[in-house]
């Protein structure tokens, strides 16, 4: 009788190893399981547990993979591929204008965590099986992340910054267009900030309260509700204290910035991502190069102003219809600049001021803006991921990543426009959408 080595036995009982409950076959039509480079033709994903095993060329059934039993699930009439990552969201609305305004002294936070959970719903469904929330109030998005690592409830994987930090009469200032007796009120989050000490505070208060990264509004904004520009509005000494802060306890920091000032300010300071950018300038360009940051365009806001006033022409007023009208006019035209200069691009839609729901709108106006369908496939996937820190679990569908991931009818690097129609939801390796 032959002796058999540990290693022997153990090989011998992995090829007869039966199914795990967890087992699941998906039959691909085509793969794209690492953006960037060629899809497979037709191929098999083995999943246990949620998570990707295996990879093989052709329609397989479990006895391929050593497996007495497993589910197949056949999308071999689809294009599948990671599920996608949208790096800017704001699950808590899609009201915007005087609408938004209304909405945050009428709604009390519960009647807001039952609409964040739509809006995540509804974010999941159109394919985006993970999302990063940059701002919050009252503690809701931190309360559904959790709520959805539980699994009591469908969303996508969410990573949060609670609230903004800002200065005083800063874009992320909660009291911003409400009477001076009201701002107490509306002022409950601790997230504005005057002078170091206060920042530091601000930063150790959202993180006390379960931030995931920390989220700066360096410079005015265009649904500010006050005429102070979109330049820079924290001094130096303040920002640099926000990332410290931030990353004494090694959390990320994403910056809400649209001047140059403030662009490259936050740059200089080592921040990981710039929202907007919409006025980045050949300094920027270089900084974004040398500091390896992220540049999260947004581009999709503009669907959401446009929709917004076609419906309801006062639906924004005074400074703010102003701001909105200059930013419809130059969208685009910084990422114009930042993809040829070789600036890393993660996908992100700001949606909240855009539709929930509707974020894929994002992919078209970055490929008519200077990125190809892969660059911008690549964006959404394993770009976001390295930006969120979840690479290696998210953003692609090699073995050892999260089984998320979608499936589309048609060909996405030849028409981008088709991630509009997610037929497949896959989180976890759970199936959460498919064909009515």
């Amino acid at each position: 009788m032959p002796i058999r080595t540990p290693l022997a036995a153990a090989l011998s009982l992995c090829l007869a190893l039966p199914a795990s409950a967890a087992d699941l076959l998906v039959q691909a039509g085509r793969l794209l399981d690492a953006p960037g480079t060629a899809p497979r033709a037709a191929s098999t994903l083995h999943v246990r547990d949620g998570r990707v095993v295996e990879v093989r060329e052709g329609h397989l059934d479990a006895a391929s993979f050593g497996l007495e039993s497993a589910e197949v699930l056949d999308l071999r009439a689809h294009f599948v591929l990671p599920g996608l990552i949208d790096s800017h969201v704001h699950l808590s609305s899609d009201k915007g204008g005087v609408a938004g305004q209304l909405a945050g002294v009428q709604m009390n936070p519960v009647d807001v965590a039952y609409e964040a959970q739509m809006n995540a719903r509804k974010t999941l469904m159109a394919g985006f099986t993970t999302v990063r929330n940059l701002g919050d109030s009252d503690g809701v998005i931190r309360a559904l992340r959790d709520a959805v690592r539980a699994g009591k409830v469908e969303g996508p994987r969410i990573l949060t910054a609670n609230s903004s930090i800002s200065a005083t009469s800063g874009h992320a200032d909660p009291t911003l267009g409400f009477r001076s007796d009201l701002r107490a009120a509306v002022n409950r989050n601790g997230n504005v900030c005057d002078g170091v000490d206060a920042c530091r505070r601000a930063v150790r208060t959202q993180i006390s309260e379960g931030a995931d990264v920390i989220k700066m509004t360096i410079t005015g904004g265009v649904n500010s509700r006050i005429g102070a520009g979109l330049g820079v509005q924290m001094f130096e000494d303040e920002a640099r204290a926000v990332v410290e802060t931030a990353r004494m306890y090694d959390k990320k920091v994403a910056v809400h910035a649209h001047g140059a000032d403030g662009i490259n300010l936050a740059l200089r300071l080592g921040v990981d991502s710039i929202e907007h950018g919409t006025l980045l300038d050949d300094a920027s360009l270089k900084l974004f190069r040398d500091s390896g940051a992220y540049y999260v365009p947004t581009l999709s806001t503009v669907n959401g102003y446009l929709e917004r006033i076609a419906s309801n022409p006062d639906a924004y007023t005074g400074e703010v219809r102003s701001k909105i009208d200059w930013r419809i006019g130059i969208t685009g035209k910084a990422l114009e600049r930042a993809v040829p200069a070789g600036v890393k691009i993660a996908f992100g839609t700001d949606a909240g001021v855009s539709l929930h729901g509707r974020n894929a709108d994002e992919f078209e106006l970055l490929v008519k803006h200077g990125l190809t369908p892969m660059q911008a496939i690549e964006a959404a996937t394993t770009h976001a991921a390295d930006l969120l820190g979840l690479a290696g679990t998210v953003g692609a569908l090699t073995p050892g990543h999260a089984a998320d991931l979608i499936a589309v009818q048609g060909d996405p690097l030849a028409d981008v426009t088709v991630l509009k129609r997610v037929d497949w939801v896959l989180r976890d390796g759970q199936v959460l959408k498919r064909p009515d």
